[in-house]
């Protein structure tokens, strides 16, 4: 049996069982809570494995792979980034959100403000980031099925980002996020296991001497001492100042972007109790912690054994890193049969990756466009709650088919560099309006919108007139130019400026309620009255 015929019938068995979860669920889906917020009924380890099913993206398990494969030191910076990210998130906002909000980040914001224009300006971002980070997923899901299928067209690739979106909106649209976590639950068990077994499998090869393996993957990298050492792909002689800078860039998006990202800020409300959110952030640190080490191995063990020049081969981003390496080992070790069934097991969980975020990600941008923008600011509460989340299932189709469409056209782009875009835009509109939110007592409704606007619109326009977009090989747009702005990730320039736009908008307007922020005070640090809150 082919590795391509092995690894499609263990999909369709994800797949199937995954359905199976999704269709269990609606039936228990009766009310905008089960919808939204899983009736609130999952503990502390249930959403701590899913915190890190949706954390742990396509972007973790075959971005950073391939970046660290071909770029080295440079490359292990994007595990370093993920992992403290998280940290950031931890002390800064999870339990926090948790208790002063109800379903979205918009609930904590408009709750000492005026809600309408800051539930607009909340739902607008959050629909962007979403989108952002969903083409990611798109990318990798057509560079995976390129693979295993030994597809090489991008038309062929093409339909096979249609597949991942249509399967992305059935599981939104009947399962809610009940039928989501159980896909994260089960997709973060397979994803530790399989990259578990993979670095289990490497490390054995070199005698569990980690130096071994290091020093073997910058002999086969053709690039000798340099791959173990900062410079490669970040502060090249040839890029001089705007390469270090972007490297700085890249850091502030990946440390702070997390904290703002709305697909991990909703997971917060699945859990009855401040107590249990304590408990699924420990238990997600501990998951994401794990992983982003075994990608230090994934990453230089597919360097060493696969090189770089065959990894270039078959996707120029790196994005099948992995799942190369899966064949390389099982091969070296099991023979070619097990190499087939390795590649196969890998290359199944990665598809359970990226379907599983995919999902998160959509019910998160097509829950605020229903709950923020459709119920609070188009119909100004007076909506039920069979209609409002008829119209979450109703966006979900939307923002898919949107995705899919941005994913046709990025195909080419390394996943993890697209998903750090993403991080950059979250960090730059939502974070800001999120810790002002929480922790300045004078902070108001202008300084609210000016900081989600601010760092949102000024996150794309430089994206926009970036070497992301034109100017190089590696673009979106190849043959034109219009890149004036010379670093590849905004958040160096643009998170400073949704700060001071939410500090200006802030000074600027005279509005303010001691009432209400001594109240989401006592709330967000306490969790007394967080149960009343979200009854209501």
């Amino acid at each position: 049996m082919s590795s391509q015929t092995l690894s499609t019938i263990l999909f369709l068995v994800f797949v199937a069982a995954t359905l199976g979860i999704t269709f269990w669920a609606s039936r228990q889906t009766k009310t905008a809570a089960d919808y939204y917020a899983g009736g609130r009924s999952f503990s502390g380890a249930q959403n701590g494995l899913a915190i890190g099913g949706d954390y742990m993206s396509a972007a973790s398990f075959l971005g950073i792979a391939g970046i660290i494969a071909l770029s080295g030191y440079d490359g292990f910076l994007y595990s370093i980034g993920f992992l403290v990210a998280w940290l950031v998130a931890l002390l800064l906002v999870a339990e926090l959100m948790r208790n002063s909000g109800k379903f979205t980040m918009a609930d904590v914001l408009a709750f000492r403000m005026s809600p309408r224009p800051v539930r607009t300006a909340a739902g607008v971002s959050t629909i962007v980031v979403s989108i952002f980070y969903l083409l990611a997923q798109m990318v990798g899901a057509g560079a995976l099925v390129g693979l295993l299928l030994g597809i090489e067209g991008e038309a062929a690739k093409a339909w096979t980002i249609v597949g991942v979106g249509i399967l992305m909106i059935i599981y939104v649209v009947i399962g809610g996020m009940k039928g989501t976590t159980w896909v994260q639950i089960v997709k973060a068990v397979l994803l530790m296991s399989g990259a578990t077994l993979v670095t289990l499998l490497v490390l054995g090869k070199y005698g569990f001497n980690l130096s071994a393996l290091l020093g073997e993957a910058a002999a086969e990298s053709g690039k000798g001492k340099a791959f173990l050492e900062p410079g490669l792909k970040y502060g090249t002689e040839a890029q001089g100042l705007a390469g270090k800078l972007d490297l700085i860039s890249l850091g502030l998006a990946l440390v702070l972007g997390t904290a703002g990202l709305p697909h991990i800020l909703i997971r917060f409300y699945t859990v009855p109790t401040a107590k249990e959110a304590r408990k699924s952030v420990l238990w997600g640190i501990g998951i994401i912690g794990t992983f982003y080490l075994l990608t230090l191995v994934l990453g230089f063990g597919a360097a060493a054994l696969v090189g770089g020049e065959a990894i270039l081969a078959q996707d120029k981003a790196g994005n099948t890193a992995a799942p190369q390496l899966a064949l390389a080992i099982g091969t070296a070790i099991f023979g070619d049969v097990g190499g087939t069934i390795l590649l196969a097991v890998i290359a199944a969980v990665a598809f359970a990756t990226i379907l599983a975020v995919v999902a998160g990600l959509t019910l998160a941008s097509s829950s605020s466009f229903a709950h923020d923008l459709y119920a609070h600011v188009f119909k100004r509460g007076n909506v039920t709650d069979k209609e409002e989340v008829l119209v979450a299932r109703i966006s979900a189709f939307v923002i898919g088919a949107f995705s899919i469409g941005l994913g046709i056209l990025a195909q080419g782009q390394n996943v993890a560099f697209l998903v750090a875009l993403a991080f950059a835009v979250a960090a730059s509109g939502n974070l800001p309006a999120i810790l002002y939110s929480l922790f300045w007592k004078n902070f108001n409704t202008a300084g609210a919108t000016s900081a989600i606007y601010g760092g949102l619109v000024s996150a794309l326009v430089l994206v926009i007139f970036s070497p992301v977009v034109s100017g190089k090989p590696t673009s979106l747009f190849p043959d034109a130019n219009f890149a004036w702005f010379p670093l590849s990730n905004p958040g160096l320039l643009s998170i400073p400026i949704g700060f001071l736009a939410g500090w200006i908008g802030t000074k600027l307007s005279k509005e303010y309620s001691a009432a209400k922020y001594a109240e989401i005070e006592v709330r967000s640090l306490t969790g007394v009255g967080a149960e009343k809150a979200a009854e209501h």
